[in-house]
């Protein structure tokens, strides 16, 4: 069974208002960045990477949690994080029953997560020696 499959297994057997505001995340961190990938982790946990980890989602008894994996590096201007804010390195968004996510602010939290990885992988990606890139010493790299 792919990732996806358990996570619509998930959603599915949720059977209250954590399966629709479950399913309503979801649809929102894939439609923020179409090259997000679903991954199945940690015992049952649904997480959501690009470049790197983004999120992890967990429906608890009266919430449901959506925990990110750099989000103390993250803005987070319209204050959607309200879990976790003493961390070092995760951030997290506990939605309650009745709770309302702006979709906009979320969406645009997701690219920023997505932004960070890419940020963060061209920062551990080995630097090109001048030689490796063709430069001679006294040329132009214009050169031929």
């Amino acid at each position: 069974m792919s990732a996806s499959e358990r996570i619509d297994q998930l959603i599915a057997g949720l059977t209250d208002w954590r399966g629709k505001t479950f399913a309503r995340i979801r649809k929102n961190i894939l439609e923020a960045d179409r090259e997000i990938v679903e991954e199945w982790k940690w015992r049952g946990s649904p997480v959501w990477s690009h470049d790197g980890i983004i999120a992890v989602g967990n429906a608890h008894k009266d919430k449901v949690k959506i925990t990110f994996s750099h989000g103390a590096s993250l803005a987070d201007p319209d204050k959607l994080f309200n879990a976790g804010l003493e961390g070092k390195v995760w951030r997290a968004i506990d939605i309650f029953e009745g709770d309302k996510v702006d979709e906009r602010a979320f969406k645009a939290l997701i690219r920023a997560a997505v932004e960070y990885n890419r940020m963060k992988l061209k920062k551990k990606a080995p630097a090109v020696s001048r030689r490796q890139a063709g430069v001679v010493p006294g040329k132009s790299a214009k050169t031929p």
